[in-house]
């Protein structure tokens, strides 16, 4: 018997079971609030900025280091409700985190989770659609797009082409979490379909867009993540559920095959934030009755612990120069995986690459040296709740003051544009086009 988590469970007072009931937003802040309070040695609730409507944009933090950045502890993170007529991931964060909270030292592995992970968990991305909704509806209601009117998942910088629109609050919030946090793995949770959906979801002749896809660099680990999450669910799995919709084998799809689209959060997320991200469409009603909120639970509770541990795949470390100083701002890469804007340290001197087992060559460049090249063995079997640790010495002494702090080479521009295969042929075609008018109101 473990005697401190039973003394701890007699001090603490408990949060009061949470039905399955739709949380409009005091509800939501006041639960919130008692789970922060209950639970302050393994939470962390802070606002990363307001709605167009001034509500605030809440994000629970749980681990076991929950107010910092612990060297070695990777980030993970899920955002819901980005349209707010798509409820039942608002929902299922809220129970997740009632789920994480109360299992602490009762539950190993939820236990070894808070104690590996800082999760991050964001359950309404746009609280003034969620209110707007007066009459929900299956396929659309008034409140999908923010108070402003723009649809948030069409709202960020787009790597593939121009997205000229206006910056909302709730987007710019985002943008500037992303860069105070070293985010490696991500889900978005929406509704209207059942599928799990991997990046990219625009894109050009240089990633496959001429045979309806396009695919990112890191496309195996993408389908794994994607069938990690999908393969859980009893119904999404079946790939055919939603029957006014697609087919999608082993509930899995590539964004772009399903259609294209400009300016989303998982996109921005994997090239600008360095942080692997996909959305998972978990319900065929956007907004579906109360009573059926148990059994979404009870569908999506084992993928959505299971996704989490992902974060600790691969391999992960620093890299320090001859006397043992930290390097920030290095790029490091693994050979024949190289990103459009390349992943580099943070400021520690980390780095965190998400692998499937085998052998990777990283390539570490800092400017003004050659190249260093690292082989590593990713096992078959995953370490207990981390990613293969490996630090690199560099063979010369940094100088510290020389490498820029931000990353020059990323402008918020279409990169994959100057790509040596684009070319006005990689753009959508009519088909496409008529494909996303057709589905625009499904994602």
């Amino acid at each position: 018997m473990n005697f401190p988590y039973l003394w701890l469970e007699l001090l603490l007072p408990l949060v009061a079971a949470l039905d399955f009931n739709y949380h409009h937003q005091e509800g939501m802040e006041a639960f919130l609030k008692t789970v922060a309070q209950n639970y302050s040695s393994i939470t962390h609730l802070h606002s990363i900025g307001k709605s167009v409507k001034g509500r605030n944009l809440w994000v629970l933090v749980v681990g076991r280091f929950p107010k910092e950045h612990r060297i070695g502890i990777p980030e993970f993170k899920y955002v819901a409700n980005m349209h707010g007529d798509e409820t039942v991931g608002r929902e299922l964060l809220l129970h997740l985190i009632d789920y994480l909270v109360t299992s602490d030292g009762k539950d190993p592995e939820i236990t070894n989770l808070i104690n590996s992970t800082r999760i991050h968990i964001m359950p309404s991305m746009n609280p003034d659609g969620f209110e707007a909704v007066k009459k929900p509806d299956c396929y659309y209601s008034i409140g999908r797009e923010n108070y402003n009117r723009y649809d948030l998942n069409r709202n960020f910088p787009d790597a593939f082409e121009y997205n000229n629109v206006s910056r909302q609050p709730e987007t710019l919030a985002v943008m500037k979490w992303l860069k105070t946090e070293t985010f490696v793995l991500s889900a978005n949770l929406h509704g209207g379909a059942l599928v799990a959906s991997y990046p990219f979801d625009n894109g050009v002749q240089a990633t496959g867009a001429l045979s309806s896809r396009s695919l990112t660099p890191d496309d195996d680990v993408f389908q794994y993540l994607a069938h990690t999450y999908a393969s859980r669910n009893p119904n999404m799995k079946k790939g055919d559920e939603c029957k006014n919709k697609m087919n999608f084998p082993n509930g899995v799809t590539n964004g772009y095959s399903w259609y294209p689209l400009q300016g989303g959060m998982q996109d921005y997320n994997y090239i600008w934030a360095q942080c692997f991200e996909i959305t998972l469409e978990l319900s065929c009603c956007k907004y579906p009755r109360e009573e059926k909120l148990p059994s979404f639970w009870n569908n999506n509770k084992a993928s959505l612990i299971e996704y989490i541990k992902q974060v600790h795949l691969g391999v992960k470390g620093q890299v320090f120069d001859q006397n043992g100083n930290p390097l920030p701002n290095v790029i490091v890469e693994v050979q024949d995986r190289k990103h459009i804007c390349p992943y580099r340290t943070n400021k520690y001197g980390e780095y965190y690459l998400l692998l499937l087992p085998g052998s990777y060559i990283i390539n570490v460049t800092v400017p003004g040296h050659d190249p260093h090249l690292t082989k590593v063995i990713i096992p078959e079997k995953s370490q207990n709740f981390s990613a293969l640790k490996k630090d690199i010495l560099l063979p010369f002494q940094g100088q510290l003051d020389s490498i820029p702090v931000s990353n020059p080479s990323c402008p918020m521009i279409p990169l994959y544009m100057n790509s040596p295969s684009h070319s006005p042929a990689t753009k959508p075609s009519l088909f496409l086009f008529l494909v996303t008018l057709l589905h625009i109101f499904f994602k």
